[in-house]
């Protein structure tokens, strides 16, 4: 175990590890330090030399990423004079920068924008025509562009594809002010986790192909939430939007650090998946095939639980715990079946060693902790006796319909599938970034979810739907 020394930083005692380096302190306590190279999940490079600190005893100012801490030092991040050197620094990042923030699709996102709002540097001391110019829309490859003026050159992409994913694709090429960020002759950026390149980029030189020009990000609102990809449930930020005479619509997925889970990234098609919440929704409900509305499905659904005797509710792995729970109330209270049996979410090809896990929902691990029984066994042997079944955004049944032949069936969906169009009465429910709820990932780690979507006409959560009945049966009436 590290020993911990005191320090003292801008006039405050605090403590650290000794040996660990002084930048990760900065960051940790939320102290300003300017910086591009470096980046948590890669380590220092110390190429950028922006995080320079003054630090007493030292003759010259000196770099956080690539100073351990020792006891008793004193170190100051504020002041004119290391104030200026930082400024100098940033003066050399801009003689080549292109003046196109209004046009960048990183501005408001932009470390380099910050820093220059913070330094004044309103009159450039370069003549703009003598400006080094490079390729401006280059093709990377897994829906990654790259502008080669913008790039800063903190090496952070090439640190990630030789670090992270081992894969290479990125490189530096040519020397002096004309080295360039660059893929390798034929060989294109290429990995399951590329687009994170753009995330760690500090300026606008890496952009995300699917997003550009999509959105100004200060228009964008944000809600913490998982991915739903995958067990491994990694943690995001839901960036979304509701336009004027629109509705609210999510625009992309971010990766937000949770070292207990995903670190620092995601996958990219987690990340990509956004874009399933608004396609295929199921809005209308249905009995008999035929149009109605919500409140004569669930009047519909409330005979049926209290006229069949023989009911088995088929439960989704990828809805929450709280849905899982009401389920489960409501079957007991009716004195009747609850199984969890979804092989058809197992996918082999989809893991890896590092994030994506070969389950493809998000809350397995809560049936263990809520006794709900997923094994095959009992699903047959439930599923012969009953006559009513119960899906519950359980895709198990797509392809093996055949197990429902003469059986009444309801379902709750919140998208289009073949299960709606044999379901006796279907019932459209809230989608999974449409609703709040826990979800336990493959290592047992609980997240909770709060979803800030404002839908024009959202559809009612499964907990809703589920607390109506239960109502409806303790009442004994409709």
């Amino acid at each position: 175990m590290s020993e911990i020394v005191d320090i003292t930083i801008n006039g405050a005692q605090m403590q650290a590890a000794k040996g660990s380096l002084l930048i990760d302190k900065l960051l940790d306590e939320n102290i300003h330090i300017p910086h591009f190279c470096y980046h948590q999940a890669l380590g220092k490079d110390g190429n950028c030399r922006m995080c320079m600190v003054e630090i007493e005893g030292q003759k010259r100012p000196q770099i956080a990423c690539d100073t351990p801490v020792k006891a008793g030092m004193i170190v100051r991040t504020q002041g004119e004079n290391i104030e200026k050197v930082r400024r100098d620094i940033l003066e050399l990042e801009l003689i080549n920068h292109p003046i196109d923030c209004p046009t960048c699709d990183q501005a408001g996102e932009c470390k380099l924008q910050d820093y220059y709002m913070e330094s004044g540097f309103y009159d450039s001391r370069v003549n703009v025509d003598a400006k080094v110019h490079a390729r401006k829309r280059v093709d990377l490859g897994s829906n990654v562009m790259l502008d080669q003026e913008r790039c800063v050159l903190c090496t952070r992409c090439v640190r990630f594809c030789s670090q992270i994913t081992k894969t290479n694709e990125l490189g530096v090429i040519s020397r002096a002010d004309h080295s360039v960020i660059g893929t390798f002759p034929g060989k294109p950026l290429d990995n399951p986790y590329a687009m994170n390149v753009i995330d760690i980029c500090p300026v606008g030189a890496l952009t995300n192909k699917d997003f550009r020009f999509k959105q100004r990000v200060w228009f964008l609102e944000t809600f913490d939430a998982i991915c739903n990809g995958c067990s491994k449930g990694c943690s995001i930020y839901v960036d979304h939007r509701k336009e004027k005479y629109k509705d609210d619509q999510i625009f992309r997925f971010r990766p937000r650090v949770n070292k207990n889970v995903n670190g620092h990234f995601i996958c990219d098609e987690g990340r990509l998946s956004y874009t399933k919440e608004a396609n295929n929704r199921f809005e209308t409900p249905l009995v008999n095939k035929n149009e109605t509305n919500i409140d004569n499905t669930i009047t519909n659904m409330f005979k049926e639980l209290t006229t069949n005797k023989n009911i088995l509710f088929v439960l989704s792995a990828n809805l929450s715990i709280e849905e899982m729970q009401n389920v489960k109330n409501l079957a007991s209270k009716l004195n009747v079946d609850v199984s969890g049996y979804s092989p058809d979410t197992i996918d082999e090809n989809f893991a890896d060693d590092y994030l994506k896990t070969n389950d493809r929902t998000a809350n397995r691990a809560a049936f263990k902790d809520l006794q709900i029984d997923e094994s095959k066994e009992y699903f047959d042997e439930k599923l012969n006796k009953s006559s009513l079944v119960i899906i519950v955004e359980n895709s198990y049944f797509e392809n093996n319909s055949n197990l429902l032949e003469n059986k009444k069936v309801i379902s709750l969906f919140s998208h289009h599938c073949m299960t709606i169009g044999y379901s006796n009465i279907a019932i459209p429910v809230a989608s999974f970034y449409e609703k709040s709820g826990t979800y336990i990932n493959i290592n047992g780690i609980k997240q909770k979810v709060i979803s800030k979507m404002n839908k024009n006409n959202p559809m009612q959560s499964i907990t809703t739907v589920i607390e109506h009945l239960k109502s409806m049966i303790e009442k004994g009436t409709v």
